[in-house]
């Protein structure tokens, strides 16, 4: 057995997750809903070589006012 190892120990988080799921455990389900919704979507390579290609430089120092003088 580990020196540092606390078999029985439940911390409060985990205990607060637990508890949660028991009382909707259609939670995880619903979870994975709303991820799909904003980030399980097919990239389209085409469009996001076209938009990186179109991308124009910043200049280095955006606030800069003066103009150059020639």
């Amino acid at each position: 057995m580990s020196l540092f190892a606390r078999p029985h120990y439940t911390s409060d988080a985990t205990q607060f997750i637990d508890s949660l799921k028991a009382a909707k455990p259609a939670l995880e389900a619903e979870q994975r809903e709303g991820r799909a919704l904003l980030w399980d979507k097919q990239v389209d390579r085409d469009q996001q070589a076209q938009a990186n290609a179109a991308r124009v430089a910043q200049k280095p120092y955006v606030y800069q006012t003066n103009a150059d003088p020639r």
